[in-house]
């Protein structure tokens, strides 16, 4: 008698079934381990570049602040910034390259903290006998003086300016400025410092959009506001933001554009901008009080300390402050201005 087995077709589902699962779970493994793989490497390159990013801002104010430095000390100042960005405290300084003027790369390449090996050994590269991968980031800071940016309405003579190389500040001084005051050769605003020594220059409001800030450029023209108050929307809170902080014990350090004067005839004022220097103000008067902008200094309130600087009153606006060395790190726009003791840090990419 023979025999026949006859294989159902439920049976066949069951294998066929069976083979579809086992091909969708590795699908699924093999995606998950590509997830993992790829959110490892960037995990890493985005602490990298952080570590790069921090380094090359680093390095560029040492070098400043040194008057110049050489590869092997970028590298040294570079290894504890890089690792303090990386979660295991463990990063590789590839290269310091500082043969632009002003200007230094930082390469950053992975280090593993465990083996201290310089690759990356991925999950699914294991998985199917692939070779670690090597992650790295670069980072390029500049610095130098300012070439242009945002800020209060306000721009400085630079007659006034007053900061001699390898001084930390200059000397306290009273800004004064009286609205049509005498042709460009022979303006009569004046500064004058504690000692009552005087020289011809000033400030003069900038035109604005009517938001308290104005945008300016080194080499460039910005005209003038010839009235007595900043009439801007804004400048109240920025005052009163200046006079909580000078009330608290705090320093006001605020950059302002200097100008050397091309024109001055009423509204036709037009400003050449020079660079960016930062002042140090203890006191102003650019208001009469109630009319909605805020005064701080008057004749009868002098800053203490300097009661020779007082602002004199009347229609007369002055400004009171001392300019001083300021290292930023900020966005550069346009060209560098020339050095008035401010000096900008940078990213360039």
């Amino acid at each position: 008698m023979i025999k026949v087995l006859i294989k159902s077709r439920k049976d066949s589902e069951r294998g066929a079934i069976a083979i579809i699962t086992v091909i969708i779970i590795m699908a699924l493994i093999g995606f998950g381990a590509v997830a993992v793989d790829v959110g490892q490497v960037y995990a890493e390159r985005a602490q990298l570049q952080n570590g790069a990013d921090s380094a090359a801002l680093g390095i560029a104010q040492q070098c400043y602040k040194a008057g110049g430095c050489s590869a092997a000390d970028g590298m040294s100042w570079a290894q504890p910034l890089v690792n303090g960005n990386a979660n295991d405290g463990a990063t590789t300084v590839k290269a310091v390259d500082l043969s632009v003027a002003n200007q230094v790369t930082v390469t950053t390449t992975t280090l593993d903290g465990s083996t201290n090996a310089g690759f990356l050994t991925p999950l699914l590269r294991q998985a199917v006998g692939g070779g670690p991968i090597s992650v790295a980031a670069q980072a390029t800071a500049k610095w130098g003086p300012p070439g242009g940016g945002s800020g209060f309405p306000l721009a400085l003579s630079n007659a006034c300016f007053d900061l001699s190389s390898g001084s930390a500040s200059g000397q306290m001084q009273v800004f004064s400025y009286k609205p049509g005051n005498g042709p460009a050769a022979t303006p009569t605003d004046t500064c004058t410092n504690a000692s009552g020594q005087s020289t011809t220059g000033g400030w003069g409001w900038l035109q604005d959009s009517g938001t308290c800030s104005v945008t300016t450029s080194a080499g460039g023209t910005v005209g003038s506001n010839t009235g007595i108050s900043p009439n801007y929307s804004g400048c109240t809170s920025v005052l009163q933001g200046w006079i909580n902080t000078l009330s608290s014990g705090g320093k006001v350090e605020v950059q302002f554009p200097v100008f050397s004067q091309s024109a001055y005839n009423g509204n036709n004022a037009v400003y050449t901008i020079l660079g960016y220097a930062t002042l140090e103000v203890i006191g102003w008067q650019f208001s009469a009080t109630g009319n909605g902008n805020i005064p701080y200094w008057y004749n009868s309130n002098p800053p203490t300390g300097y009661p020779t600087l007082a602002c004199s009153g009347g229609s007369n606006r002055c400004i009171i402050g001392q300019f001083v060395r300021f290292d930023a790190s900020v966005q550069s726009s346009g060209n560098s201005g020339q050095d008035f003791g401010t000096s900008a840090f940078y990213l360039t990419k």
